[in-house]
């Protein structure tokens, strides 16, 4: 079973032509065609957390969201969200806290596809750095609290620009897919986005998705990772 996972922080789907355009956030997704994508920004911050992607746009697209949100009028929580292509079926949904200075979360999925059971995790980081680690160490917590394990993928802003610090905390055969430099978009620098794949996996191929569109869509550009499930 092969999948192509994809992580990309929206930016409220404000470009950097300063227009909010919900329609070219859809059509960047488009361009990178992923199965499985998780969001950041998605969600106003302040008032009902209103979801900058009407649900009625991505009733016209290849995904579902799955409803991992905590407010009525929100698609994620805390700005995350994850899409799943039509056909994956959801089986669980789940919106945690994570330890912070500042409002963070993670929201994890519960898919099944082809006889096989994954978790995805979609998330967003400390910006300070100061509890990156904490948040990462709970993520990783909180998938082992599970009775069963399962293949797992953990994608999102993680705010780190170097492989070590609170990457180090990925041990035990977790890999960091090798994507790419993601921000800012219209020249990126740094790798702030990551996608890491539990041991099961084997990553077949992985980059950043540049395009016209995506370069002013958002201040970051999505990153995509092509994972296979051996077959057992």
């Amino acid at each position: 079973m092969q999948l192509t996972f994809a992580s990309y922080n929206i930016h409220k789907a404000v470009g950097l032509d300063r227009r909010r355009d919900p329609d070219r956030i859809l059509a960047v997704l488009r361009e990178v065609d992923a199965d499985i994508i998780a969001l950041q920004e998605v969600d106003m911050r302040l008032g009902e957390r209103a979801s900058v992607l009407p649900r009625a746009a991505l009733d016209d697209t290849p995904w579902r969201a799955i409803a991992v949100n905590r407010r009525p009028r929100s698609l994620g929580w805390h700005g995350n969200a994850l899409l799943v292509r039509r056909g994956i079926e959801v089986v669980g949904a789940t919106a945690i806290d994570l330890p912070t200075l500042e409002p963070r979360g993670a929201v994890v999925g519960e898919l099944a596809l082809e006889g096989r059971h994954l978790r995805i995790i979609g998330t967003h980081l400390d910006l300070s750095g100061l509890r990156r680690r904490d948040q990462i160490r709970a993520l990783l917590a909180h998938l082992e609290a599970y009775a069963d394990a399962r293949p797992a993928v953990l994608m999102g802003d993680f705010n780190q620009w170097g492989q070590k610090g609170a990457m180090r905390e990925f041990v035990g055969g977790w890999q960091v897919a090798e994507c790419g430099r993601s921000f800012p978009s219209r020249q990126p620098v740094a790798k702030l986005d990551r996608i890491v794949a539990s041991p099961e996996w084997v990553c077949t191929d992985s980059g950043v998705h540049h395009s016209a569109l995506a370069a002013v869509a958002s201040d970051h550009l999505p990153i995509w990772a092509r994972l296979e499930l051996p077959t057992i």
